[in-house]
């Protein structure tokens, strides 16, 4: 089983669909579709219409909408990798600004504006062919003991082709991202802890990690004393045998709890393939998916 800094966009943040498993590539494919929600100005932005301002409110509010006016401790536990003082900052002030009600239907429609404007040039009936394949997957996968996954399951997207398209890949992604959180505190660690050894296997940086999640030089020192002791970081903070291991054995249970949503989409990753990279592909190229993000997010090649 290969190692996650194998997994990893090189440092140009381009990917080589060879290097990974299917169940990452159907990542890598609708990831881009997803993340326009925090890179792009206008549906990142889109909550500042109901006063709630600056992009962190945002963020938690737009992600955490469908599970309800939650607090900040189930919100920290469920996004896993951030701060909690970090997350208090926002919740559950943000609820006294809008409901959830509010950020879900203010966040599908920014996002049907924006990328149906980059659906204008695409093949349409290619793009609703795409658009009913992830529908149907992210409807029928078993979302049992996975928080994120089954609360947007539980949204309606409406009949609007690229709301319905983005709602569909954000449930994929949110599926395979509560298993990551299964397979890692599985593994026995802690969110920073997983950010820690991401960054020794080469996927993403302190620099781009640190200050979007929040942690303090204290906080992030004492977790990298603690994978010292265990073994899983060397002195120069690269990832001992035992913790490149760990990492492998985390990589690859991410992707067989994935499997549900590979095998709900069956044969039509070649059909998916190509629509998601021109979708993404055009977003690039707007600067909608930027390189050197926190979700070491490969860029189409």
């Amino acid at each position: 089983m290969r190692s996650d800094s194998e997994f990893s966009p090189p440092r140009d943040g381009r990917t080589n669909l060879r290097n990974v498993t299917p169940e990452r590539e159907l990542w890598s494919l609708v990831e881009p579709v997803h993340v326009i929600v925090y890179f792009d100005p206008v549906v990142s932005g889109c909550l500042g219409e109901l006063g709630l301002h600056g992009f962190w409110n945002g963020y938690f509010a737009g992600r955490a909408a469908p599970l309800g006016a939650v607090g900040p401790e189930a919100v920290t536990a469920l996004f896993f990798g951030f701060a909690p003082a970090m997350v208090a900052k926002a919740v559950p002030k943000v609820w006294g600004r809008v409901s959830p009600e509010q950020a879900i239907a203010s966040r599908l429609t920014s996002v049907n504006t924006v990328l149906s404007g980059f659906l204008q040039d695409a093949d349409l009936d290619d793009v609703r062919r795409a658009t009913d394949v992830l529908v149907h997957a992210a409807r029928c996968i078993p979302a049992d003991g996975r928080a994120l996954a089954a609360a947007w399951q539980g949204v309606d997207p409406g009949d609007d082709l690229a709301a319905r398209l983005w709602w569909a890949t954000t449930v994929l992604r949110e599926y395979r991202g509560d298993g990551h959180v299964l397979a890692a505190t599985h593994a026995g660690l802690t969110g920073l802890e997983t950010t820690l050894t991401h960054i020794a296997s080469g996927g993403v940086t302190r620099e781009t990690m640190q200050p979007n999640r929040g942690w303090t030089d204290e906080e992030w020192a004492a977790a990298t004393e603690l994978l010292l002791l265990r073994g899983l970081l060397d002195t120069a903070g690269r990832l001992t045998s035992t913790g490149a291991e760990t990492r492998a054995q985390v990589e690859a249970t991410t992707d067989r709890l994935s499997r549900p949503a590979l095998g709900a989409i069956a044969d039509d990753v070649a059909l998916l393939r190509p629509v998601l990279t021109r979708l993404a592909k055009a977003l690039q190229a707007a600067g909608s998916l930027p390189a050197g993000n926190p979700m070491g997010l490969p860029l189409p090649s």
